[in-house]
């Protein structure tokens, strides 16, 4: 049984975690992607939401809907693309920080999922099959 476990976890850890990374990236992608979506596709809606509903305390509605809308859309797909990747992910941890603590702090379970996933990106990189892995190839 010992051997069976052992042999297991070997193949376990020969897994390519550029195959992780870009799966964790995907995945990502879309969570973002759909909300800022929603939003992109009906402007006075988002802003009435950020009024009524998520009530920044610094910034005035229709500011923070434009600029969270910009970033739920452009971080994504840079994350996916695997370009300035660890700079959007730390936009997107700020976001979704901001998120909890700010708007929906009782759905700490999504946004604690989210943050493992961003976080594990942000520590990691994209990996080999993004084009920071192309343009940056040979700098650590």
């Amino acid at each position: 049984m010992m051997a069976f476990l052992d042999n297991l976890r070997a193949r376990l850890d020969a897994f390519p975690q550029s195959a992780l990374q870009l799966l964790m990236r995907f995945s990502i992608f879309w969570v973002f992607w759909r909300s800022g979506m929603l939003k992109a596709a009906n402007m006075e809606q988002a802003v009435m939401l950020f009024r009524e509903e998520y009530m920044l305390p610094i910034l005035p509605p229709d500011v923070a809907a434009y600029l969270g809308t910009a970033v739920e859309l452009a971080a994504p797909c840079l994350i996916l693309v695997g370009l300035f990747t660890r700079l959007a992910a730390l936009s997107l941890i700020g976001l979704t920080l901001t998120i909890q603590f700010l708007v929906y702090w009782n759905d700490y379970p999504s946004h604690l999922l989210w943050l493992a996933i961003l976080v594990f990106i942000l520590t990691r990189g994209p990996g080999a099959f993004s084009l920071d892995a192309l343009i940056f190839k040979g700098r650590k």
